[in-house]
């Protein structure tokens, strides 16, 4: 397993128009099994510590969230996903509609674009961007190059 560092951006437009962004940076860890790459982070949001599994394919990302926020949802071109949103104060019923992604991804690092509009209970509730960068910790570079 090899440390990486995790930036995850997500930027999110709602009826107003306005966007609003967030940006998380993380130490994880990344291994790849039977093609498939799995990057391993914690997202921590309000003083509250989130297990962030990434599992990517070329055309598929998942992405799984467990602790004070649990969520699985899946993210591929053209297709429409729906889970449960789960926090401390119940769970929303969550729909993306992936309408364009990108991932370019390397032995242990790359980039991932999805752009997706959100629905909560069914309803339209924002579209969003989601970029998220991997790239290997300053002290795996020696070893892995």
């Amino acid at each position: 397993m090899e440390k990486v560092i995790v930036k995850v951006r997500g930027e999110q437009t709602g009826a107003d128009g306005e966007t609003n962004a967030i940006e998380v940076v993380a130490e994880g860890r990344h291994y790849e099994k039977n093609g498939m790459h799995y990057v391993l982070y914690d997202d921590h949001m309000a003083d509250e510590s989130i297990s962030t599994v990434l599992e990517i394919e070329p055309n598929r990302l998942h992405l799984t969230r467990n602790g004070a926020i649990a969520q699985d949802q899946y993210f591929m071109n053209g297709v429409e996903s729906t889970s449960e949103y789960r926090t401390p104060f119940g769970s929303i019923k969550m729909s993306v509609r992936t309408r364009n992604m990108e991932i370019v991804y390397g032995n242990v690092s790359g980039e991932i674009h999805v752009d997706y509009a959100m629905a909560l209970n069914g309803a339209w509730q924002s579209d969003n961007a989601l970029h998220i960068s991997i790239s290997p910790d300053a002290s795996e570079i020696g070893r892995l190059n």
